[in-house]
């Protein structure tokens, strides 16, 4: 029978060669991004890997994660990154007992793959975007070395048998604990200032494009909106707001770092086929065009039926189809040459819209203000596309920046590429806001209201069904505009029990919203919403 003995000193060397590999690690990320606020904050080393991550993620996977993790999946991502991180550098610490500099190049390694997402991202700068993961990679590599050095300290003098004979010590007995101890509390301290001095720097850079979106001053608009009529807003507890408000409005990009784009160096170039008259803008050669002002809903395609990715805002901004028609731009029924407008972010998102829908008269925006301020960073600052009737991967182009007239069939755009349609009109859809699934209903009359929508159709009818029952017809809040959603109630007299409340809408047109259950790929969810709700 083989005795397999533990040495407590072997367990001690391991754990601190691990921690090792997890100082490295740490001082990597963190002179890499120290580095990124010198060059860009975008080429920070978690950030590039995790936009490559994205960017090769299946859509299936995107979807779930959405679904999942709401809003929270970008954090979710960079936790996971820098979990799966933190596994590899202890592993390349205690490889590095054995083996010092083959873990140390493994360091170097993370260091060329960063590099390399760097470079390969749709928004890289330059050689300059590779400095923060190998300049990283190369302070990481160099503190494993290091601290892994005072573990590998010479053996021991042979152990004497009783014959004579000597064995090997089977650990190193003169290892530098004491120096191990100090160079590794250098090294933290060393690792954490180099990152509160990346974050100080990324912050201050930051504020400058704050103060500049905060001197933006948006001048009254050409075309108010209308007022919205009283009617069209019912006051019902736990019913979505007809306005939503922009900190509670939806967000859903593949941005792990929001873009804070200065606005006095902003520029829009329109260009391409069909464009008789390129344009570059400044946003201060926009804001001071006849500019107009709409409520308009805005719809996600990874919303799920009764999911939460829906918002309406009061959009202020200019007429795409005034700016396209200025460059020579038709629309192919005019005999245009171009049928889809790409519009690339400054993060470098290319969205596809068809040309003939942002030129059909309906309002089609380059968004310059969201309920009454400039737009926030989050949603697009200092400008993006707004084109009701349209989910928002086809239209809804934040930090916009370039403006290109192609045909689908010579481009594919970011989405396109990753099997989401090409194009993409928003279904009609009924939501329960209240009450809330598995909700506990008081017994009589018990208001079930929520919101519909089928922008750039309108909403004309909106059914509730308990159980099997028949259809019943709720009451319509006023349609403020086809553009919006539209909010409905309908009074529920209660039998005690559990009971499956079903909604569904028509829209303007007279088409009934589908029962036929269909995921978000490839272009939207279908399926009547339902709740269940249990009456005392």
């Amino acid at each position: 029978m083989t005795v397999v003995r533990i040495n407590r000193r072997t367990v001690e060397r391991g754990g601190l060669a691990a921690a090792s590999g997890l100082l490295a690690g740490f001082t990597a990320l963190a002179v890499g991004e120290l580095v990124a606020a010198l060059v860009r904050p975008q080429a920070g080393p978690v950030t590039v890997v995790g936009g490559a991550a994205i960017d090769r993620t299946p859509a299936w996977l995107k979807d779930f994660a959405i679904r999942t993790f709401g809003e929270s999946d970008k954090l979710v991502l960079q936790l996971g990154i820098l979990a799966t991180i933190g596994v590899l550098a202890a592993l390349l610490g205690v490889f590095a007992l054995r083996y010092r500099r083959t873990g140390a190049a493994g360091v170097l390694a993370f260091g060329v793959v960063g590099a390399a997402a760097a470079l390969t991202r749709p928004d890289a700068a330059g050689a300059g975007d590779a400095l923060p993961s190998m300049l990283g990679a190369v302070a990481g590599a160099a503190v494993l070395y290091l601290l892994v050095g005072f573990l590998t300290a010479a053996p021991a003098a042979p152990v004497a048998t009783g014959d004579g004979a000597g064995e090997p010590a089977e650990e190193p007995t003169g290892w530098n604990r004491r120096g191990f101890l100090i160079g590794a509390g250098v090294t933290a301290v060393a690792a954490t200032g180099a990152g509160a001095l990346g974050r100080t720097l990324t912050g201050r850079s930051g504020q400058g494009a704050t103060a500049s979106r905060a001197a933006v001053t948006l001048p009254a608009p050409a075309s108010p909106a209308a007022d919205i009529p009283s009617r069209a807003v019912l006051r019902i507890p736990g019913l979505s707001a007809f306005t939503t408000p922009n900190k509670d409005f939806y967000r859903v990009d593949t941005a792990l770092v929001v873009p804070k784009v200065d606005p006095d160096t902003w520029r829009l170039r329109i260009h391409g086929k069909g464009v008789t008259r390129p344009r570059t803008y400044t946003l201060q050669e926009l804001l001071e065009r006849p500019l107009i002002e709409r409520d308009i809903t805005l719809t996600c395609v990874s919303n799920e039926v009764g999911g939460p990715y829906v918002g309406s805002a009061r959009w202020l901004g200019v007429r795409l189809a005034d700016l396209l028609g200025e460059a020579g731009v038709k629309p192919p029924s005019r005999g245009g040459r171009a049928d889809q407008l790409v519009a690339r972010s400054v993060d470098g998102m290319t969205l596809g819209s068809p040309v003939e829908d942002v030129m059909d008269g309906r309002d089609a925006l380059l968004a310059l203000g969201m309920n009454g301020e400039p737009l926030p960073f989050d949603h697009g600052f200092p400008v993006r596309m707004v084109v009701p009737g349209l989910y928002g991967y086809v239209s809804a182009c934040k930090w916009i920046q370039d403006i290109e007239l192609t045909t689908f069939d010579a481009y594919d755009p970011y989405w396109v590429k990753r099997k989401w349609a090409r194009k993409a009109p928003i279904k009609t859809q009924a939501r329960i806001d209240t009450p809330k699934p598995f909700a506990q209903a008081a017994g009589g009359t018990v208001t079930v209201a929520g919101v519909a929508w089928a922008q750039h159709r309108g909403i004309q009818r909106v059914e509730v069904r308990v159980d099997d029952g028949p259809w019943q017809e709720a009451e319509l809040a006023e349609q403020a505009t086809t553009d919006t959603w539209r909010q409905w109630s309908f009074p529920w007299k209660t039998t005690p029990g559990g009971h499956n409340l079903t909604v569904r809408a028509t829209d303007g047109t007279g088409q009934v919203q589908t029962e036929q259950r269909a995921r978000t790929i490839p272009d939207g969810a279908s399926g009547w919403h339902s709740v269940f709700v249990t009456a005392t």
